[in-house]
């Protein structure tokens, strides 16, 4: 499969992977033939991103560490609970904490995979998204920073509604409105005796700073719980690379936005841990090398995430075409120059 920008898909081309709807229904299943309609539908919708079968492809997994079921499961679960906050009923947290536990399932299972952010987002699911996301480079940072089961589950728990304090507020508002979410999904939280009182001051504190910078109450450093350190991490990757903070960043640009925070936004042994589990460069990925040649990511490699294989074909023309892989953990004097969109 291939990542492509959804304005170079073109009718007749086959999807890749599903995407969902805002309750964790399919959409569009991968497979499916796309035609002019459905590639302008996904315009309509709010889609950038697409993986896209292809020939020379088709071996290249996106390596996800969430199956399709766990991921449905967790984006219906965050529709039912969001709107039971925004309409003022009650919402259970064993259903939560159920759906935390398949998706901790996966990432024991998956924990020798890096996370791949690269799930098709509508303008419908992006917050479900979001919090999944959140939630699922949470538990791998926390996951390698030793953390044990009941740990991980109240990180997890908490990173999935690290912004259930949002529900109910206007878009767009002051940048006080971080002041009014951490404080409200805190009360939010607290409320619901099944989860720990550090789920409540994960989603309290995910915005604040290492320096002091932060909010609601500006406190630094090791006043900071651990899991609202990690959370913030991955609050801040999710936005960055999703344009939820503006612009959206390619992964190996948020990661260099990211390391320019250690000490004053986000922790340093925090930050180490996140470069270890994320994929700068996920699989699909078409990018130009050094050598001036160009390819397509279709390997990572663990500790090394910015240094994955890369397949190119060599050759004069189209008939006399070598398919080669460059593992840059090897050749060391190659480097990825940049990424074609």
């Amino acid at each position: 499969m291939k990542y492509v920008n959804v304005e170079s898909v073109e009718a007749g081309e086959i999807l890749g992977k599903t995407v969902y709807s805002s309750n964790g229904t399919v959409l569009l299943s991968a497979g499916v033939e796309l035609t002019v309609f459905m590639v302008n539908t996904l315009k309509r919708i709010g889609v950038t991103t697409l993986y896209i079968q292809d020939e020379a492809f088709k071996d290249v997994d996106t390596e996800d560490i969430l199956d399709e079921a766990t991921k449905r499961a967790i984006i219906n679960e965050m529709s039912v609970t969001l709107e039971a906050v925004r309409s003022g009923k009650d919402w259970s947290p064993k259903k939560v904490a159920l759906s935390i536990d398949k998706l901790l399932n996966d990432v024991l299972n998956g924990r020798e995979l890096l996370v791949q952010l690269t799930d098709i987002r509508t303008q419908d699911n992006a917050q479900y998204v979001h919090a999944m996301n959140v939630c699922l480079l949470s538990s791998v940072i926390g996951l390698n920073m030793g953390l044990n089961y009941n740990q991980l589950k109240d990180l997890a728990v908490g990173a999935l509604l690290h912004d259930i304090g949002k529900v109910g507020e206007t878009p767009g508002t002051m940048p006080s409105s971080k002041l009014h979410h951490t404080w409200r999904g805190f009360e939010v939280i607290k409320n619901k005796r099944e989860f720990s009182l550090l789920v409540a001051h994960t989603a309290l504190q995910h915005h604040e700073h290492e320096d002091g910078s932060g909010v609601p109450r500006g406190i630094r450093g090791k006043d900071i719980h651990l899991f609202a350190k990690i959370v913030s991490a991955a609050n801040i990757y999710d936005n960055l690379i999703n344009g939820l903070s503006g612009s959206s960043m390619l992964p190996h640009e948020a990661c260099e936005e990211m390391m320019a925070m250690s000490g004053t936004k986000l922790d340093r042994d925090i930050l180490i841990e996140f470069n270890k589990s994320v994929s700068v460069y996920p699989n699909g990925t078409a990018v130009r090398l050094s050598t001036k040649e160009t390819g397509v990511i279709v390997r990572q490699h663990r500790g090394l995430p910015g240094r994955p294989i890369i397949r190119v074909a060599r050759g004069s023309t189209r008939y006399s075409l070598d398919v080669v892989e460059i593992d840059l953990a090897k050749q060391t004097t190659v480097f990825i120059e940049g990424v074609l969109t």
